[in-house]
Order: structure tokens, then C-alpha cells, then sequence
């Protein structure tokens, strides 16, 4: 053994042990990633089990039903983990970062005593200070859910070259549209958006880690409008195009957008960017205008097609995903039957499809006529059949094409990748895993209702 392998193994001994676990959104991800970015200077290294951990950090999402009784489970079995490591005489620290933790606080460590800290998306960066206080207070919690007046990417490290060959990269925060069933705007605070040269910066650390493809993340990603390099107010579609300038990228996306910001730039960096995908996720929530108006969604159905319009002309190939609720307070079987209509219009290849459920302190909760579950589930049942048609009807529909596949990752059986079509749609192909990383052009064969399968080609891609 070499005396550089020595040292790096006694290294690896004294480091301390950081297990991070995210739920709900990418942008979760994105912050899970910064954070062991952020710890790694303070001589942690990520561990893939909690059991021995010296930081255990559960980065909460509060988008989801049920959320915040996930969080609680699990932390249960944390409970026992940090006891078990403390009679072996160690110590584990507990965290939980996140919307769980912005919107519950103080309630949190009431609740799950074993909590030593908790932390809101807006105040990750304060990490090492916060742990500091930790080891200062003995057990007593510790708290941080404010909403800074600076913003945290001022404070963060410059992000590392991660190695990955798909990633992302947050690029807005927050929401300022209130829409009344979300609880965004409480947890992640107001609009912001990083300056471009921030971001280029962060895309070029991510392309040298070997990413061919990212994702522009944001509540509101297509509300972008960061300080550009010559000092005006940059708009997604601008920072689209530089991005597409980096060399090396070669497939760019952006999630979550609204529709009330598809603007004309937008539009058309769809039509003139070859790296900007075919897909997007374009959450329309309600087929109802009066349900958009109850939910304060500042957009009609009409507007919403406008949109679709828009972009299809600029991009004839563009495929749709969607969120949809059903059962928000007040909806008719009329306000139903016209989401039905619509998604028959529009025909998503994908889409997320939920059953309202109330979030405390949003306008909907109070709202005074609530929908009884039992008809939101036959709602949500009867949408979703409709949402699985199309989405098979578009896989099938690529069999016998010739797409583009980005291979990332090997496959459940030998000799077989798994990558994705510009579509996002899973594809499996028999290659071998030197071909990771590759964009391979694949003759699509089989479509299921989640994935495709296909094989190499040595023709030309569509």
C-alpha cells in the first residue's frame, strides 16, 4: 500500500459520517447536494445507511398528503439508531431540513424529542454555525426557519464538479403566486432568481463532472429573471440559450413552470435551441374556470390552450406533462368533467394526477365546502384512466422511431443500460456499460406504460 492510499484511508477513518435523505421534489436534490458540499469542509463524507451516522438529515417536502407523518416514522427509527449509537458511546446528530421543517417548527422537536436541529430551505448555508450551537446547547434544539434578508447561494461554497452524467441546478426560488392549496410561498418565501453568471458558473462545474444533460430547477422556473452579466434583467429563455453556448451540454430542461410565465423569448428558444428538450412540464391543475379562480391560479382554460398553441407551433415535436387536482373545495361534477374535457383536448404524455388534501395555514383548508373523499376518489380514478391512455398511446407511438438516448445508468439485467429519450421517458437497451454516458440513437421496439425498450442503430436519428 502506498502512502497516499494509507493516508486516504486514515482520512476516511477520522471523517465523520453524513447520511442525507430527500423526499418530494428535484429541487430538494439540488439542496441535499449543496448541503454535503457545505458539511464536507467541516470533514464529513456521505454515508448510504443512517444506523451509524454522525449527521442524519431528512430534507423534508410538504407538497405531498401526508408528508409531514413520513417524516415523523421515520424518525422513529432514527430515535432508536441515535440511542443505539450512543450506548456504543457515540453520538448522533438529527436534522431535518426542509418545507416539513419551515412549516412545523418548533412542533417538530416537541414531537420527536431526538431532534437536535431544524432547519428551512432558506437557511441551509447557516449549517455550520447551527451544528456549533448544537454541540453548545446539550440536547436543548435548536432552531433556524427564517427567511434571510441575503440570499443563501451568496453564502454557499462555489458547487463542485459532481460527477454525474444528469443533473440539476436550481436556478429560482420560491413563489409569489399564492395559488390557494399550495404551500410554497410559506415555505420557500418569495420569488428570487440567481444572477446568470452564477448559474453559467454552476453549469460549467457540472458539464466538467461529466453532465451532459441539466435541469433548470425553480417553484417558478419559468418566472426566472436574474441579473444578467450586462447588468439587465435576464429572462429563462436568454439563460437558455447562453447555457446552450457551453460546450459539452448537450441536453437542457427546466421544471416547474407556470403558464402565466411562457412568455415570447420562452417560446422561442423552444423553436431555436436544439439543446433545450422536447418536453415540458406545464402544470395546469384544474379544466374548470371557476375552480382555476377558487384556486387563484390567474390563468382560464382558454389561456392555458392559447399556450399549448404557442408552443406546439414553435415546436411541432413538444410533448406535455401536467399536474392535476381534483376534489379542490368546491369543485361540481361539472368542474370535473370539464378537466376531463380538457385533458382529452390537450392529451399529456405525462402527467401527476392527486386528490386535493387540505395544507395548514393555506386559503383552501378553510375553505367552507370541502368535497367529500369518497367522490374525490372516483374523480381521481376516472382521471387517471384517461391520463394512462394517453400516456401509452404516446409510447406507443415512438415504436419504430429512431430516438436520441442519453445511457446513464446499467440496466436490472446483463448487459443493459437504461438512459432516457428527450421525452424523459426510460428506455432500456442491450450495450455495454462503457457506453454510459453516451447519446446513442435507438430503435424503439416495445412500449410499456412507463418505459420504452429498444436496441442500437446505426441509422440516422430523427
Amino acid at each position: 500500500m502506498t502512502q497516499t492510499e494509507t493516508s486516504e484511508r486514515m482520512a476516511a477513518k477520522l471523517a465523520k459520517r453524513l447520511y442525507i435523505k430527500s423526499y418530494g421534489c428535484q429541487m430538494n436534490v439540488y439542496d441535499s447536494a449543496r448541503m454535503a458540499e457545505l458539511l464536507a469542509a467541516l470533514g464529513f463524507i456521505v454515508t448510504e445507511t443512517a444506523d451509524d451516522a454522525d449527521l442524519v438529515i431528512l430534507n423534508t417536502c410538504h407538497i405531498r398528503e401526508r408528508a409531514a407523518e413520513k417524516v415523523y416514522s421515520e424518525l422513529g427509527q432514527i430515535r432508536r439508531m441515535k440511542g443505539a449509537k450512543a450506548e456504543r458511546g457515540g453520538r448522533m446528530i438529527v436534522a431535518v431540513a426542509g418545507c416539513v421543517a419551515q412549516a412545523e417548527g418548533a412542533e417538530i422537536i416537541q414531537r420527536a424529542p431526538c431532534v437536535d436541529l431544524v432547519v428551512g430551505p432558506q437557511s441551509y448555508h447557516r449549517l455550520p454555525e447551527l451544528l456549533a450551537r448544537v454541540s453548545e446547547t446539550h440536547g436543548a434544539g435548536v432552531i433556524d426557519t427564517s427567511f434571510p434578508v441575503e440570499p443563501k447561494f451568496d453564502f454557499l461554497p462555489e458547487a463542485r464538479a459532481r460527477r454525474g452524467i444528469a443533473a440539476f441546478l436550481t436556478v429560482q426560488e420560491g413563489c409569489d403566486k399564492f395559488c390557494s392549496f399550495c404551500v410554497v410561498p410559506y415555505t420557500r418565501g418569495a420569488e428570487y432568481s440567481r444572477p446568470v453568471e452564477q448559474v453559467v458558473t454552476e453549469a460549467r462545474n457540472l458539464v466538467r463532472g461529466g453532465a451532459r444533460e441539466i435541469t433548470l430547477l425553480g417553484q417558478n422556473v419559468n418566472a426566472y429573471h436574474g441579473e444578467g452579466p450586462d447588468g439587465r434583467e435576464w429572462r429563462l429563455g436568454e439563460l437558455i440559450r447562453e447555457l446552450a453556448e457551453l460546450t459539452g451540454l448537450d441536453r437542457i430542461r427546466y421544471t416547474t413552470s407556470h403558464p402565466r410565465d411562457v412568455d415570447d423569448e420562452l417560446v422561442a428558444a423552444h423553436r431555436d435551441v436544439p439543446q433545450l428538450m422536447p418536453f415540458l412540464h406545464l402544470p395546469v391543475q384544474s379544466g374548470s374556470d371557476r375552480v382555476l379562480a377558487a384556486m387563484n391560479r390567474r390563468h382560464t382554460v382558454a389561456d392555458y390552450w392559447r399556450t399549448v398553441e404557442r408552443l406546439r407551433s414553435a415546436r411541432p415535436d413538444l410533448a406535455l406533462s401536467t399536474d392535476l387536482i381534483v376534489g379542490h373545495p368546491g369543485e361540481s361534477g361539472e368542474d370535473f368533467r370539464a378537466t376531463m374535457d380538457l385533458v382529452d383536448k390537450v392529451r399529456f404524455a405525462q402527467a401527476f394526477s392527486f386528490k386535493y388534501s387540505p395544507r395548514p395555514g393555506t386559503p383552501a383548508a378553510s375553505a367552507v365546502y370541502q368535497v367529500a373523499d369518497d367522490v374525490k376518489s372516483q374523480r381521481l380514478t376516472e382521471l387517471q384512466l384517461l391520463l394512462a391512455g394517453q400516456q401509452r398511446d404516446f409510447n406507443e407511438a415512438c415504436i419504430g422511431r429512431i430516438l436520441p438516448v442519453l445511457l446513464e445508468k446499467p440496466g436490472r439485467h446483463k448487459e443493459q443500460l437504461v438512459g432516457r429519450s428527450p421525452y424523459l421517458q426510460s428506455v432500456h437497451i442491450a450495450a455495454s456499460a462503457d457506453r454510459i454516458g453516451d447519446i446513442v440513437p435507438a430503435l424503439i421496439k416495445a412500449a410499456s406504460a412507463n418505459s420504452l425498450s429498444g436496441s442500437l442503430s446505426e441509422a440516422v436519428v430523427e
